[in-house]
């Protein structure tokens, strides 16, 4: 027989009322984290009952229409994340990463969804949308690890590389321990959550169905597909990426350059910008687009 146990409004608060404690803790503490933990439990609450009245409207209405432009926000929105979390990744990588995420994740949708599940109609809102965020939400963290782990690497490497080249090597032969050892840093999360279900954790999916009446065993079989398609997506998006970035660190066949980081210019360093492309420009003149600068702010 199933069961479902709802979540009055007074559960919510009282799920408010541990993290207000817990960052009343950190504040005595001086940890520095609880403004953060107050900031992302607000956001986490809007973002989640915002989510559950669009689903719901979705999946209401039914419309395929609906279901994909939904799934191409949340793609745009994953690759602003991993694009945000990749410390060290320099600027333009934003249509090669949703390049290999569409690639990947229209893969992964089909074999689990099409060809697994097998839902009627195809684009059955209720399977197809929370897929989707479980294959991007998993997904996003372990690029974004792979990324840095890649510029970082190659950073790491710089004599090792050059030396490399000089000796006759392949920007592919060069470039090669630092692909390897991305996609293994981007994996492990996934070999690790794989190794550990059933034994130490329950994985979300799993416990969601159970609460909610499910039998534990169609449960199970259901957790094991969303984690076999996380690690299979993970590998492939970060393999194609890797494979499609790794020619940015070099200039030629034989010279090495890995981009700087992307960073924010801050006005000082705009100005000293346009100093050097117009050093004959007056002062009075940078005077007064500071002045215009300030005044933009104040607004």
């Amino acid at each position: 027989m199933e069961s479902y146990f709802d979540i009055s409004i007074w559960g919510l608060v009282a799920s408010v009322v541990m993290v207000l404690v817990a960052a009343g803790i950190s504040a005595l503490m001086r940890t520095g984290v609880a403004k953060s933990l107050i900031w992302a439990t607000a956001r986490s609450l809007v973002q989640l009952l915002a989510m559950g009245f669009i689903l719901e409207y979705v999946i209401r209405q039914n419309n395929v229409w609906l279901v994909i432009g939904l799934i191409t926000l949340m793609l745009l929105a994953a690759v602003q994340i991993t694009m945000g979390r990749a410390t060290g990744a320099p600027k333009g990588l934003v249509g090669i990463v949703l390049l290999s995420l569409v690639v990947t994740m229209l893969l992964m949708l089909a074999i689990v969804a099409e060809l697994i599940v097998r839902p009627k109609p195809w684009y059955a809102p209720q399977l197809v949308i929370p897929l989707t965020g479980m294959l991007l939400g998993n997904t996003v963290s372990a690029l974004a690890l792979g990324l840095s782990r890649f510029f970082e690497s190659m950073r790491e490497r710089y004599a090792e590389v050059n030396t490399m080249l000089a000796l006759g090597a392949t920007k592919w032969e060069a470039a090669k321990p630092s692909m390897i050892s991305s996609i293994r840093l981007g994996l492990l999360p996934s070999i690790a959550m794989l190794a550990s279900s059933g034994i130490v954790t329950i994985p979300g999916m799993m416990s969601g169905q159970i609460i909610a009446g499910k039998s534990p065993v169609s449960a199970a079989k259901y957790q094991f597909v969303i984690l076999a398609a996380v690690a299979a997506l993970t590998l492939v998006a970060d393999s194609i990426i890797i494979a499609l970035i790794y020619r940015r660190c070099f200039i030629s066949y034989d010279r090495y350059f890995v981009p700087e980081p992307a960073k924010k210019l801050s006005f000082k360093d705009l100005v000293q910008l346009r100093k050097d492309v117009h050093p004959n420009e007056k002062s009075d003149e940078v005077r007064r687009a500071a002045a215009q600068e300030q005044r933009a702010r104040t607004r």
